[in-house]
């Protein structure tokens, strides 16, 4: 059988504080690695989407309801599950991240804000597909799960 966990795959996170929360694999490591000897990966997502927004709405109140928050961090492959969904390639996930910024504090906060920079980009102009329409993908990951 193939790998079909690899960078750009959009997964949900199962487990722990984020769970319910959608997420764009950024490293994949399968034979695990010596800190963590299990098949694992680099996860950045989505822990609050932005909300509807109308055409009645000032800026002000669209520029606020157009925030996201976004978390990084490693996830056991027992602990989320693959979507359909493959973010596309300009989103580029192995830059958004690194194993060097997940060592300290401070290079997480600067991955985070990064990352939050880019996903709010892409929601509000998401990229065309290829018959022209915004990309189903980037939809995807910006809503809010609904499950119950």
């Amino acid at each position: 059988m193939g790998k079909f966990i690899k960078a750009g795959r959009v997964v949900v996170l199962l487990n722990g504080r984020y769970s319910g929360k959608k997420a764009i694999v950024v490293k994949v490591f399968d034979d695990g690695s010596r800190s963590r000897p299990f098949g694992h990966c680099l996860v950045a997502g989505v822990d609050r989407p932005p909300l509807k927004v109308t055409k009645a709405m000032g800026k002000k109140k669209v520029a606020k309801r157009t925030r996201v928050k976004t978390f990084v961090k490693y996830v056991n492959y027992n602990h989320m599950m693959p979507t359909r969904y493959m973010v596309p390639a300009e989103i580029s996930p192995a830059a958004m991240v690194t194993d060097a910024q997940m060592d300290s504090a401070d290079g997480r906060v600067e991955a985070k804000k990064y990352i939050k920079t880019t996903l709010q980009e892409k929601f509000t102009h998401p990229p065309a597909d290829k018959s022209g329409r915004p990309s189903k993908d980037v939809l995807y990951l910006r809503k809010k799960l609904r499950f119950q």
